[in-house]
This record gives C-alpha cells, sequence and structure tokens, in this order.
C-alpha cells in the first residue's frame, strides 16, 4: 500500500489529439501511461492525478477517457487541470466511480493523511499576468484555503496538496499561495503543467520551508507514477 502521482495525462480516446506533435516521447504515450501504471501499481495503492486528465470538451467525451483510468488499478484521486473542460459538476464526478475521487473545495483521506487542492493558475510574477489572471488566482487561493481548512476542521494534522500549476516562479520567490500553503501543516506539493523545455530548469523536488514540491508532468517523470509515500 503506497501514495503515487502522476499529472498531464493529457487522453483522447475518443478524439483525434495526438500529443507527439510536442515531441517523439509522446508518442502513443497513452500506452506508456497505461503499462508502466499496471507494472507498479496495485490495488491497495493510490494514485494523486494532478490535472490535465482529458482534451475531452464535454462529459459525454470525457467518460471515454474517464472509463480507461477506472480500469487501471489502484484508487485514483484528482485535481481540475487548465484543459479539464469536461469537469463541470463535482458531484456527478464523484458519483461515478468507488475508486475515483475528485477535489473541489473538499479533501481526500489517505492513510492519517488528508489529500487537498485546486487547479491553481498562472504565477503573478510571469510575463503577460493580466486582471483577468489575477481575478482566477484568487478564487484558486479561496478554493485552496477551503480544501485545506476542511481538513483542519475534520482533525487532519499532515496533509499532501495538489496544485496542477506551479506554485512558484522560476526563481522559487514566495507568493500568496506559497504563504497559504506555509499556513497549513502541510508536508508534501504535487504540481505538473509544465512541459518540453520548460521542464529542463526544473528540480525533481524542491525543499523550501519544510515543504517539498515534486513536480509529476508525465514527460518529466517518463509516463511512470513516482513514488511519493510509502
Amino acid at each position: 500500500m503506497a501514495l503515487y502521482a502522476i499529472s498531464d495525462l493529457h487522453l483522447a480516446l475518443s478524439g483525434d489529439k495526438p500529443m507527439d506533435i510536442f515531441g517523439d516521447n509522446w508518442y502513443r504515450h497513452d500506452e506508456k501511461i497505461k503499462n508502466n501504471w499496471i507494472n507498479i501499481i496495485s490495488e491497495k495503492d493510490t494514485v494523486l492525478i494532478a490535472g490535465d486528465i482529458s482534451w475531452s470538451m464535454h462529459m459525454e467525451e470525457g467518460i471515454k477517457d474517464l472509463e480507461w483510468i477506472h480500469s487501471l488499478p489502484g484508487t485514483k484521486i484528482f485535481i481540475k487541470g487548465n484543459h479539464d473542460y469536461f469537469w463541470t459538476s463535482i458531484t456527478k464526478l464523484n458519483e461515478l466511480y468507488e475508486d475515483m475521487n475528485f477535489i473541489q473545495n473538499n479533501f481526500y483521506t489517505y492513510r492519517d493523511y488528508a489529500i487537498c487542492g485546486t487547479r491553481g493558475w498562472n504565477n503573478p510574477k510571469s510575463e503577460n499576468f493580466t486582471e483577468h489572471d489575477e481575478k482566477i488566482y484568487r478564487r484558486e487561493l479561496i478554493r485552496l484555503r477551503l480544501s485545506l481548512e476542511t481538513a483542519v476542521k475534520n482533525g487532519f494534522n499532515k496533509i499532501i496538496v495538489m496544485v496542477h500549476f506551479p506554485p512558484f516562479s522560476e526563481k522559487e520567490e514566495e507568493n500568496d499561495m506559497t504563504n497559504l500553503l506555509e499556513e497549513y501543516p502541510v508536508e508534501k506539493v504535487i504540481y505538473g503543467h509544465l512541459h518540453g523545455s520548460s521542464l529542463q530548469r526544473i528540480k525533481d523536488k524542491i525543499n523550501k520551508n519544510n515543504l517539498e514540491y515534486i513536480i509529476t508532468s508525465c514527460d518529466y517523470i517518463n509516463f511512470t507514477p513516482i513514488k511519493i509515500l510509502e
């Protein structure tokens, strides 16, 4: 029984969205994910999936991708990515499968840990950050606080957080999101979103102010879920 993580599955089983336009390593990447997953994940394990699950625009299309994930072993816990347009009703999503849990203002339990999270958004110090971005960023901070606060009120003092977007800039500068994470008993932060050349400047793990930040973009971890906890 162990905890793993991966992000940016970018599935498109109901449409034509070849990911190898982003690099040869993405060729038939869904087969790579499935084979690697089956080789290391058991039914007793739990896998965190930090967003960008499917390219589907609607639930009617996305259900095929979700069924594909459902067929894989283990319990799965998700947050939303910026491409997950199929994700509309959190209630309907959480009614689909017993082994799949979706986080939005809530949390899920892994042993004595609370798993919290939200999508996040572009960093305020990034180029071309607009007033519109600021509104979305502030809303994501509220959602993250709701998730964290709910976990703490339920007695949890050990938390793992998933955010889709990197929670800091390339210079690892503090910001409102990192400050929020440090208000709570968060031990690890899982994130993705970055691909291609953006990954060349990223470290596997960043330890800052007693928090461990771990990148789990599919193409960074060779399309293989990585172990977070035994």
